[in-house]
């Protein structure tokens, strides 16, 4: 698979502990991703952070949080990542979406 030099990066902002249909939310998005062909995913696990309900979560040793930042990042043409968009309004409940221009340097296998 070849990306053209001008990609998109989507992000999807959630917490660790988020669900849909009894699995991490983020493990759902990365499947989807990959059923819908697009060039890849990766799932970041933060170390602290706060969204819109101003709530810390922290992984620091003494206030352990079940409830860590994950971002979901993928970068693929805009045209594919706007068929993933459908899924994403209908599964994540709360959190936040990003979409930016971002420039493929080199995408390889092998």
């Amino acid at each position: 698979m070849n990306l053209p030099e001008e990609g998109m990066l989507l992000r999807i902002f959630i917490g660790e502990s988020d669900q849909y249909k009894g699995k991490a939310l983020y493990e759902q998005i990365v499947i989807k991703a990959r059923e819908l062909n697009l060039a890849g995913a990766t799932v970041l696990r933060g170390i602290m952070g706060f969204g819109a309900h101003s709530r810390m979560h922290t992984a620091k040793l003494l206030r352990l949080s079940e409830d860590l930042p994950v971002v979901v990042e993928i970068v693929d043409t805009e045209e594919k990542l706007n068929s993933l968009l459908p899924f994403l309004d209908e599964i994540v409940k709360e959190g936040m979406i990003t979409l930016e221009k971002a420039r493929v340097i080199r995408y390889r296998h092998g």
